[in-house]
């Protein structure tokens, strides 16, 4: 009975023992063959036993999940006359006149935006419910709602929406301004196509785009996160899930993504959206006139030092500019005590000016630097095309 006893010991000795050593040095071994036993596999695979660490690599999922609920599907339909198929033909229209005109269809486009306050505000781009006669939101969770247009803005290409829910929506939360940098990791939140709700990401490939000739004011942030058809009005947000831009354009030579999009800053929209909600449209300085830019050859043709600054090449009659005494031919150098890069930003630095106000205009005019005062005029609205 001793030696059976014995021998048993010695047995799980060496068991305890070779099962150390497997542990130690080859630990896949047990895991392989405990998995196999334990799901009753078919073959002998090898699987990790150890749950997915929520910090190892790069996620951005907990960004996401804090800015999906508050990117929303936008659909739009208006009535578009086309006319009659036979109309061009001599013969119809003699029999028929014009009985058979315009025929009306409706037009059908979708988008996004992005809700920024509980209570049914939704920012988006202007593009994307012009001439619409009927919007319809669909928010991330099925929800489907009516909406108006509160205000638009063509000019920055944006636009406020309304619609009125039942329940608190989920907000976007804005993030602060001048705050991103170029490199910076962005996501883009929209729905692409209308296959439905869609996260993208890429990097910040450059700021303060301009001269694109997308829009009138033109500040954009340029990315590679993938941004297509249906993606616009949508959120630029940062690895935080913050809203750092309103996804507007895209360059491309096929209608897709070429790794090429535009974004207008949080900064200019939120603005915009801030006048909407509070007058129904956004007031900005003008003062009614036409610029050109300082080219090399037109620097050295005004005896300039360079090409800062902008050419005023033409003078409204009867406009502000024209009462403070810029004449055509005038260096325009600085606004307000703000210095004048070129064209566009003088066109920012006037309209960001409050109408009414007094302004003193810095000009070079004959080799010589001069002075002028004037009042601030309201920028009058774009001709509807």
């Amino acid at each position: 009975m001793k030696r059976l006893w014995f021998i048993f010991a010695q047995a799980v000795t060496v068991s305890v023992a070779v099962l150390f050593v497997v542990q130690t040095l080859k630990p896949e071994w047990l895991d392989r063959h405990a998995i196999a036993a334990a799901t009753g596999g078919i073959v002998t695979i090898q699987e990790t036993t150890v749950p997915a660490d929520p910090h190892r690599g790069v996620s951005y999922a907990e960004a996401a999940k804090k800015a999906v609920p508050a990117v929303v599907h936008i659909f739009t339909s208006q009535e578009v006359k086309t006319p009659h198929p036979f109309l061009n033909d001599p013969l119809f229209r003699h029999f028929f006149g014009d009985r058979f005109g315009d025929q009306p269809q409706r037009q059908s486009g979708l988008g996004s935006g992005v809700v920024v306050s509980a209570d049914g505000y939704i920012l988006t781009n202007f593009h994307v419910v012009e001439g619409a006669d009927e919007i319809e939101v669909a928010s991330n969770d099925g929800r489907k709602f009516k909406a108006k247009v509160v205000g638009a803005d063509p000019e920055s290409d944006l636009a406020v929406l309304k619609i009125h829910a039942d329940a608190k929506l989920p907000t976007i939360t804005f993030a602060q301004s001048d705050s991103l940098r170029v490199g910076d990791v962005v996501l883009a939140i929209g729905n692409p196509f209308g296959v439905g709700q869609t996260v993208t990401s890429g990097i910040v490939s450059a700021l303060g785009r301009s001269h694109l000739g997308i829009n009138t004011f033109e500040n954009f942030i340029q990315t590679d996160a993938a941004i297509n058809p249906g993606n616009s009005g949508g959120a630029l947000v940062d690895s935080d899930g913050v809203l750092v831009g309103i996804n507007t354009a895209i360059y491309s030579q096929t209608g897709g993504s070429m790794g090429i999009g535009f974004a207008i800053p949080v900064s200019l929209a939120r603005n915009v959206m801030e006048q909407i909600i509070k007058n129904g449209s956004v007031t900005r300085g003008w003062i009614g006139v036409e610029v050109q830019e300082i080219s090399p050859e037109l620097a050295e043709s005004f005896r300039l030092p360079g090409t800062e600054g902008a050419i005023i090449a033409g003078v409204m009659r009867g406009s502000p500019a024209d009462k403070a005494g810029i004449v055509p031919g005038d260096v325009l150098l600085a606004v307000a005590g703000k210095p004048v890069k070129d064209a566009q930003t003088m066109l920012d630095l006037i309209a960001s000016l409050t109408p009414g106000q007094p302004a003193k205009f810095s000009i070079r005019r004959g080799g010589k630097d001069i002075e002028l005062a004037g009042i601030i005029g309201k920028r009058p609205k774009p001709p509807q095309e």
